[in-house]
């Protein structure tokens, strides 16, 4: 079995919260030098990756400086920090839910996404909470879509993150979901919805198709009024949007959910009205570090359901989509 490479520590801190970019330089590929595989290679404009180096802004694993004229060397590291893209402060703060010495767990709002992903950097989950909790070393577990509000689970030590991760994995954690949309008598509930869905790379849908089931979710109406219901969704596994297809099938399409049944148009930066009104409510597991039984409940109420009217109002810097409960 061949062995992975190991990978050294990097010579740059964190920038804001985020991790400076690693490159490997790849053994199937002969340059000359690093420069001009790092111009083949990275999207970056005419003539800024010379600005760079020139700058010092790209070093090795000893933490030097490259020119321009290093010699490329198959499975060398380097490291730099990408310049940040300007991006719209998310308006609502992150609850933290519990800490200790192993794990984070945190009560997400809506339009933050989890981690660093396309246009989304600095303004995110994580990079948000290693700057304010001082924790450096801190990642996620797993992730929530940007637009779903709830509980994410973070790590403290770099060496326990795979033991977490495979409490996802190994489908040893209890996920609690809550979600608002309309309430249709004819759809019976409860039901256990089984699909096969699949989503395509650079496709933002997810869709359903005929074959072996790889998602499963238990939907439970738990209240409806005035044509909406208050829905308990429990997945017992983690399709990419299983959640927002499996309700859309039933004809129940989640409140505020800008993809199914149809695709919307993207609000302009800074809209954060009408957001999903769909909430990781509820995470539930054994620490497999220290034994201890945890469950942790969000503190946020949908707003659609209790204020429908300030939900679907026009004033897009309304504070988004849940508010403060005791329940």
């Amino acid at each position: 079995m061949r062995r992975r490479p190991r990978i050294p520590p990097s010579p740059l801190p964190q920038r804001d919260g985020v991790d400076p970019v690693r490159v490997r330089l790849p053994f199937s590929e002969g340059w000359a030098t690093v420069r001009d595989h790092l111009v083949a290679r990275l999207a970056a404009g005419r003539g800024v990756i010379d600005q760079m180096i020139d700058a010092g802004q790209i070093v090795g694993a000893d933490g030097r400086p490259l020119t321009r004229d290093a010699a490329y060397v198959p499975g060398l590291y380097v490291w730099f920090h990408r310049e940040l893209p300007a991006e719209e402060r998310v308006p609502y703060p992150v609850e933290v839910v519990y800490r200790d010495e192993h794990i984070v767990v945190a009560d997400k709002p809506h339009f933050l996404a989890t981690t660093p992903r396309g246009s989304h950097v600095a303004e995110t989950a994580l990079a948000r909470l290693r700057r304010d909790l001082g924790i450096p070393s801190l990642t996620a577990a797993h992730r929530l879509d940007r637009l779903t509000a709830g509980l994410v689970l973070f790590t403290v030590r770099p060496e326990e993150r795979g033991a977490y991760q495979s409490l996802f994995r190994d489908k040893r954690v209890t996920k609690e979901y809550e979600a608002i949309a309309a309430y249709d008598p004819a759809v019976a509930l409860p039901r256990t919805v089984r699909s096969r869905i699949v989503k395509e790379r650079g496709v933002l849908t997810a869709h359903e198709v005929a074959g072996e089931p790889n998602a499963v979710s238990r939907i439970e109406l738990l209240a409806h009024h005035e044509g909406r219901g208050r829905y308990r969704l429990l997945p017992r596994t983690g399709q990419t949007h299983q959640l927002r297809v499996h309700m859309n099938a039933l004809g129940l399409p989640i409140l505020g959910d800008r993809l199914y049944p149809v695709v919307a148009a993207a609000g302009p930066a800074g809209d954060f009205g009408r957001p999903l009104q769909l909430l990781a409510r509820a995470l539930e597991f054994t620490d497999p570090v220290t034994g201890r039984a945890h469950r942790f409940t969000s503190g946020r109420a949908l707003t659609a359901w209790s204020a429908y009217g300030a939900w679907a109002g026009e004033d897009t810097h309304r504070p988004g989509g849940t508010q403060p409960t005791d329940e």
